[in-house]
């Protein structure tokens, strides 16, 4: 029993009706006559795993975090300089 030998540019076109256009494996198995465990694993082998996924999303966070950290400690000293003009302003002239 030999295995059949398919090109990349097959493989990727398979992935690519599985993935972008939305077809499903089993249909698209029977259209190109492709087993759905080969199918599945085409496109695992292209899809990033969850953690991948999880460590951009953490890194993601994390910058949006620091960049609200920034934006907090800025608004901070904004407030603190009105309140010392509010208390000068609000000084009887002498």
């Amino acid at each position: 029993m030999s295995a059949k030998r398919f090109t990349p540019e097959f493989k990727q076109e398979a992935v690519r009706q599985i993935v972008d256009r939305g077809h499903s494996v089993p249909e698209v198995s029977a259209r190109i006559g492709v087993s759905a465990h080969s199918l599945y694993k085409w496109v695992k082998a292209v899809t990033p795993d969850k953690s991948e996924k999880q460590a951009s999303e953490l890194l993601e966070a994390k910058s949006e975090v620091l960049k609200l950290r920034a934006q907090l400690r800025r608004t901070e000293e904004e407030r603190d300089i009105l309140k010392k003009a509010a208390r000068y302003f609000a000084k009887e002239p002498e």
